[in-house]
């Protein structure tokens, strides 16, 4: 079976102790999506981080990192197996709604349900069996991966740094257009979001941290500050780099690189330093 996603780097031999984490751009609508769509398979583009991955790699160099090809609207790899919304996927327990996010409540599950300006997706509930397909292979099969591209960047570096790209629509006027997560501190060292943020500033960029965006299920299941494995999300202004219409590459692309570029130098350079002042005590 093909991978439902792309692994950019040596898998034993990373370069960096950062890795790019890039799960929601993914553009590879299965055949099968057709038959079970209410909504049109254009509206299903709102639910992309539309071609954020194109960011991630022109800035990774050599850096591993990680893309999903599979869309969001088929599974949702930022959501937890168990987030399944009784509403579209009949294998779902209705009778244990503490298991789901507020996302998930309002239709942006592990299965989406919906899709902004556009209503529901799907023509009929999704059975177990479906869901599980999508689950083993695509959902599972990324986030090994990630775990085992984080365990090599720590062996080799003695730390480890995911830096999960997303985009986003723009927030408003004089809201920020870089918005950094890390789970309300639970996700990284402090010191890593102030070297990000910093990093982003230094764009002459609005930049906010934690809100509205303080990360999901990627940081929560794959960064642990106490193993040495800090998480960051990372969210653009779609404006940044698409054109005027938030559908193709604008003229921006550029500058958004060498801003991704500038956070990821700065989080390698802490986690050097951060090595170094640990030696030294």
């Amino acid at each position: 079976m093909e991978p439902s996603f792309e692994w950019w780097g040596d898998p034993d031999a990373p370069t960096s102790p950062v890795v790019l984490s890039v799960p929601h751009a993914g553009r590879d609508y299965p055949p099968a999506i057709l038959p079970l769509l209410r909504a049109a398979p254009r509206s299903l583009r709102a639910l992309e981080d539309r071609f954020v991955d194109a960011v991630a790699l022109a800035a990774r160099g050599e850096r591993t990192t990680l893309v999903q090809r599979v869309p969001r609207a088929w599974i949702d790899l930022n959501r937890a197996e168990d987030e399944r919304d009784p509403a579209v996927d009949e294998g779902a327990d209705p009778t244990l709604p503490a298991t789901r996010s507020p996302k998930s409540r309002s239709g942006l599950g592990l299965i989406p349900r919906r899709v902004p300006a556009a209503g529901e997706i799907w023509r009929r509930r999704l059975s177990d069996a479906d869901v599980r397909a999508r689950i083993d292979a695509a959902h599972r099969p990324y986030h090994r991966a990630l775990a085992a591209a984080l365990m090599a960047a720590r062996a080799r570096f003695g730390v480890a740094v995911l830096l999960d790209l997303h985009s986003m629509p723009p927030l408003g006027r004089g809201a920020a257009q870089v918005v950094i997560g890390d789970r309300f501190g639970r996700a990284a060292d402090a010191r890593f979001i102030a070297r990000a943020e910093t990093a982003a500033t230094a764009s002459g960029l609005g930049v906010a941290v934690n809100t509205p965006y303080a990360g999901g299920h990627i940081l929560d299941r794959h960064a642990s500050p106490m193993r040495r494995v800090h998480g960051l999300q990372l969210e653009l202004d779609r404006t940044l780099y698409l054109d005027c219409r938030l559908d193709r590459l604008g003229d921006g692309l550029g500058a958004a690189v060498a801003l991704v570029d500038g956070i990821i130098a700065g989080l390698e350079d802490e986690a050097s330093a951060g090595d170094l002042a640990q030696a030294a005590e």
